[in-house]
């Protein structure tokens, strides 16, 4: 039973074919199946395609047959036009190639031609014939040449000859003067050479106003006294001071000119009256009138003599020790680089405008360093002499470090050479100038007396408390060691009366007393005290680490310094000096002053018979540190600096040796003597031990209202509990004392002996009863409770059991003794 067949108003019943070119299948985003889908669905009419009321129709392929077959003959199409255009292409293609390989032929023959021609020209080059035509036509070149020479000598000569005749006859030299005004360059160079003839001409002509000595003739070139006479009487004008009016006036017109040229930046010009000037008096005028007429020295003397001012924060910098220096004064960094860009500049008009540039450039760059940096550079270091020393050689070094970057710029800039490398005659001139400038300051000793006399006035002003304190502490013993001490306090009283000295002094400026008064530590309102009335506390008499630290960095800014201004071969007798200096200073003024004072209170405590103060025993620790940072230094920084000198370098190490021994045998006699103090007094405080404490009565042991506790009720005997207080008091003072280490672990070590042998002894003096054991045993846990507490090691474990296993012999019964022994 059939459908119905819906009607569809304004389309066809089946949908037309679908369309499409190449440009469909050239397409990036096509897709085959999306293709194939397309067709299926322009195929397929409306009425018949799926859904819920066409659930029942029949399939039909007609439309989907049609559909295929027209987009199969569109493709045949498609196909058909593509090959047709492949065709097209692959002819026009052959027709490239074709035309691409008859035009390599023709360039081949062309080239061939062109070969062939060359060997033509060659051969006729090469022919006999071609070679004597070209000799003949170059003998007669050469001929012509001399010919022309010739004539243009006979010219000049002729014309030399009218112009002498002019000046011997009639007193006038207007040839010269027409050529001299109206002539060109060459002209003046031309008028040059004849006024030297002249001069010549004259010499031998009229030797008569040439060669007076006292009113008589001398006999020149043969000619005898009577034809000079006779040759005196014929010419009436004096030929020399003609010529040489002429040639004075030539010359300043050529500098003049010269002048004129150099301001409208005529190069050519300066060039021309330059070769004239070098040919009439070998340049030496005209050099000096470019390098002392320049504007740049004329402009600039006027401002290297204005005082200099710039930043009092910076000249403050600059005399501060412990401030990193700031670099070269402002004033002459600006100069510096002002001549760098126009040495180079002018490097360039020299060359173009003077024949021996060379030369030039020479007094050209003597001007420079002589005048303009040396004025200026002179002007700064006395202001810092003003400010301080140290400002003084800081300002040194800036300097030498900023003119010697000048150098170098100018060395690979090339000067006159540029872009080429400088020449060697520049080079060395550039050195000499640069070297002349540090002469004063370098010569001889006067540098490294600068440093010392600086690092004294540091040193001096770091320590003046340091010194006034152990001075006012120091007393003169009697012992045996009086001219030990004797020696010490003279040492003191050298170093703090150099300081006095050096602050009254009126070399010192107000500022730089100002300054080591602040080194020192010093108020302004302690400027018009006494030594003795200086006021000093107990942390000015110890040492200090950073105060070493500080001593150690002026020392290594004086050697750097001393590296870059002083040349190698002071090097090692410089490093020697500074080294003497640093011993005195640090080694014995500072450190072993500290030590003596420490071995002094460790001396008095021996003998105290109350509990020792061992106040003194943190002074080991800074003193070890700055003792090894002494050491470092010099081992790391100036004895390397004195390799090359052996003998120099020998000296030094041997003065280290003993300096680095000495502050040594120091320590280690404190150290021994501390330990000396605590068993002084820990065998003191065992004496004091009852004999009654290790003998306890039974009664009193036995009492339960007593008012004190028994024997066995206490923990330790007094004794004990005194000691054991007293050691463990000590053990962290010992440990700021001492760094962990070696050192520690054998001083704690010879403590512990010297008590374990002091128990050892104090133990066989007493009798002790059976309760009494027991009480001994307690005290003999806690000295090994006190020692276990202690960095003793493992090698002294034994120690420890063997003085418990002694406590266990007084508890064991008679019977078990003996076994126990054993």
């Amino acid at each position: 039973m059939s459908q119905p067949t819906p009607s569809y108003a304004g389309r066809p019943v089946f949908p037309q074919a679908a369309t499409f070119t190449l440009e469909t299948f050239s397409s990036r985003d096509f897709i085959v199946k999306d293709f194939v889908e397309a067709l299926t669905e322009s195929a397929v009419p409306a009425n018949r395609r799926s859904g819920p009321a066409n659930q029942n129709n029949a399939f039909d392929p007609k439309p989907l047959i049609r559909t295929f077959e027209h987009a199969l003959n569109r493709m045949s199409e498609l196909s058909e036009d593509l090959e047709h255009h492949e065709n097209e292409l692959s002819a026009n293609v052959r027709r490239a190639e074709a035309q691409h390989a008859s035009n390599i032929k023709t360039l081949g023959r062309k080239l061939d031609q062109a070969i062939g021609s060359f060997h033509h020209l060659d051969a006729s080059l090469n022919n006999g014939n071609e070679r004597e035509s070209v000799n003949a036509v170059v003998k007669i070149g050469e001929k012509l040449e001399e010919l022309d020479k010739q004539r243009s000598r006979a010219q000049d000569a002729k014309f030399l000859i009218q112009c002498w005749m002019e000046i011997s006859d009639r007193g006038e030299i207007f040839l010269l003067e027409d050529i001299r005004k109206h002539g060109s360059g060459e002209g003046k160079v031309r008028c040059a050479k004849l006024a030297q003839q002249l001069i010549k001409i004259s010499q031998r002509l009229d030797p008569g106003h040439w060669n007076q000595v006292n009113g008589t003739s001398k006999l020149v070139n043969g000619t005898t006294t009577n034809h000079r006479q006779n040759s005196d009487r014929r010419r009436r004008h004096n030929t020399r001071e003609l010529i040489e009016k002429f040639s004075e006036i030539l010359e300043k017109d050529l500098l003049k000119s010269f002048d004129e040229f150099y301001r409208r930046q005529n190069y050519e010009g300066m060039r021309e009256c330059a070769n004239v000037l070098c040919d009439f008096n070998g340049g030496a005028s005209v050099i000096a009138n470019f390098v002392n007429q320049h504007p740049f020295f004329i402009d600039r003397k006027q401002l290297i003599t204005e005082e200099i001012g710039g930043d009092i924060e910076n000249w403050e910098r600059l005399a501060d020790p412990d401030a990193e220096p700031p670099s070269v004064e402002p004033n002459l960094q600006s100069l510096l680089d002002e001549v760098k860009i126009f040495v180079q500049d002018e490097s360039t008009i020299i060359k173009r405008a003077f024949p021996n540039s060379d030369q030039v450039m020479t007094k050209f760059l003597q001007r420079v360093f002589q005048q303009s940096i040396q004025q200026r550079f002179e002007i700064v270091l006395e202001k810092a002499s003003t400010i301080s020393s140290l400002a003084f050689l800081r300002s040194l070094q800036a300097a030498r470090s900023a003119i010697g970057a000048l150098v170098d710029d100018l060395k690979t800039h090339g000067l006159a050479e540029h872009p080429e490398p400088i020449s060697p005659q520049m080079n060395v001139v550039l050195d000499q100038q640069y070297e002349e400038l540090f002469v004063p300051y370098l010569v001889g000793s006067s540098y490294i007396d600068r440093e010392k006399r600086n690092l004294e006035e540091l040193y001096s002003s770091l320590l003046f408390k340091f010194t006034i304190y152990h001075s006012r502490r120091r007393k003169v013993p009697t012992t045996f060691m009086k001219s030990l001490a004797k020696s010490g306090s003279e040492m003191l009283a050298s170093a703090r009366e150099k300081y006095v000295e050096r602050l009254e002094s009126s070399d010192l400026t107000p500022s730089q007393k100002a300054r080591l008064r602040r080194v020192a530590g010093l108020k302004d309102s302690d400027n018009a005290k006494t030594e003795t009335e200086v006021e000093v506390s107990d942390e000015d008499g110890v040492l200090s680490t950073a105060n070493a630290k500080r001593m150690l960095k002026w020392l290594a800014e004086a050697v750097g310094r001393g590296l870059e201004l002083n040349t190698g071969s002071e090097t090692a007798k410089d490093v020697s000096t500074l080294l003497y200096l640093l011993i005195n200073n640090m080694g014995e003024i500072y450190l072993e002053t500290a030590l003596d004072a420490a071995n002094d209170a460790a001396t008095t405590q021996e003998t105290a018979k109350a509990e020792p103060d061992l106040a003194y025993v943190p002074t080991l620790r800074p003193a070890i540190t700055i003792s090894h940072l002494l050491s470092t230094t010099i081992h790391t920084v100036l004895l390397p600096l004195a390799s090359s000198h052996i003998s120099t370098r020998k000296e030094m190490s041997l003065a280290t040796s003993q300096a680095l021994s000495s502050l040594e045998a120091k320590i280690n006699t404190v150290m021994h003597r501390t330990i000396d103090v605590v068993l002084a007094w820990t065998s003191k405080a065992l004496s004091q031990q009852k004999k009654s404490d290790f003998r306890p009565r039974d009664d009193d042991n036995a009492r339960p209202g007593a008012a004190a506790p028994s024997a066995l009720e206490m923990l330790q005997t007094p004794t004990c509990q005194t000691v054991y207080t007293f050691l463990s008091r000590l053990y962290p003072l010992f440990l700021t004392a001492l760094a962990p280490g070696p050192n520690l672990t054998a001083f704690f070590q010879e403590i512990a002996a010297g008590l374990r042998g002091l128990l050892f002894a104090h133990f066989q003096k007493f009798q002790v009863n059976p309760a009494g054991g027991i009480v001994v045993t307690k005290d003999i846990a806690k000295y090994i409770e006190l020692l276990r507490g202690w960095d003793l090691g493992e090698e002294f474990a034994p120690s420890l059991e063997a003085l418990a296993e002694i406590g266990h012999l007084f508890v064991v019964g008679p019977e078990a003794l003996r076994e126990r022994v054993r």
